[in-house]
């Protein structure tokens, strides 16, 4: 993970040195947010909490004749801790985005682009059928989500695009075995015989092909008010093309003063790979639902929604 971090320090560092360049425009939004609970002696119920959450967002854009480069990198980090619980994560989000484009028409609308993304997160997660026990779930490259795209971007505005591909290869890697032998994030999942000893491991890295969508919207939309957008669209060709992935997300970003602001942030996932396990709550306990069976689990792909609401510190640059 240390590589990460390097990787992305050193962009950052990049990014302020290329401000100097008149082929570079730089910018950037950070904000770090805390919110606190205290309850003494309160009827109405409620638990003691704390959370602290931060969001960086930066980017650096390159013009000169004919040639555009976009970069942008979005980091996201977010802690609670309710009651006699241990911290837990609230948000973890790396997305790292790459795109170099070729004017095709000499108006600085539609380029011959080719887009690299990539997608994880960086630290564990959990899930905890009780308050006293957890299961990993996900981890730092586990998943990570790696994109190449050939297309045309359209870019009719400077805080506006919109890159379409036909020719679009998205890798998915698993590199915790225990998750790849479960089959999870769509990898093909560990065989066992019939005295359930495994005869092969479960696969690490996914590969898929087919047709990819990003669309962006990034603009002051008033005053001290930023507005950010981003969606993602993608169609495996060679198995049910018709169930699209989704990735859609939204950043306001508003400067209340010079010190303090208010960030909301969502996030909407549909991957048609990604099985989500449902669970009924028994005498405290997470006990996974069945289908009538009695046997078969209930689970299934599912809308993913996160919402953070954040007021704190901030700074624009």
């Amino acid at each position: 993970m240390k590589y990460i971090y390097l990787f992305i320090a050193g962009l950052i560092i990049s990014c302020s040195a290329m401000a100097q360049d008149t082929t570079w425009t730089t910018g950037g939004i950070y904000n770090l947010n805390f919110n606190q609970t205290s309850l003494t002696n309160w009827s109405a119920g409620g638990e003691n909490s704390i959370a602290a959450n931060s969001l960086l967002n930066v980017f650096a854009k390159y013009r000169k004749n004919r040639a555009a480069w976009d970069n942008s990198l979005d980091l996201g980090y977010g802690l609670l801790k309710a009651g006699e619980k241990d911290f837990r994560k609230s948000d973890d989000k790396i997305d790292l985005l790459s795109k170099f484009g070729y004017d095709a028409t000499s108006k600085n609308k539609w380029f011959y682009s080719a887009l690299f993304n990539f997608k994880s997160q960086f630290t564990n997660s959990y899930e905890y059928p009780t308050d006293t026990t957890k299961n990993l779930i996900s981890k730092f490259a586990a998943p990570a989500y790696v994109l190449f795209a050939l297309g045309m971007d359209y870019k009719p505005k400077d805080y506006f695009s919109v890159f379409i591909s036909p020719l679009t290869m998205k890798t998915t890697l698993v590199m915790d075995q225990d998750l790849a032998d479960a089959g999870s994030f769509g990898v093909e999942k560990a065989t066992y015989d019939s005295l359930f000893k495994k005869t092969a491991d479960g696969e690490n890295i996914r590969m898929e092909y087919g047709a990819y969508i990003n669309a962006k919207f990034q603009k002051d939309v008033l005053t001290n008010v930023n507005f950010l957008t981003k969606l993602d669209l993608f169609s495996n060709y060679a198995e049910n093309p018709q169930n699209i992935d989704v990735n859609w997300e939204v950043l306001i970003a508003m400067k209340i003063n010079k010190y303090l602001s208010a960030s909301i942030t969502t996030q909407l996932i549909y991957d048609d790979d990604i099985t989500i396990q449902e669970y009924d709550v028994v005498n405290g306990f997470k006990i996974p639902k069945l289908k009538s069976d009695g046997v078969t689990p209930v689970s299934g792909p599912r809308v993913q929604f996160r919402e953070v609401l954040g007021i704190g510190l901030s700074v624009k640059f």
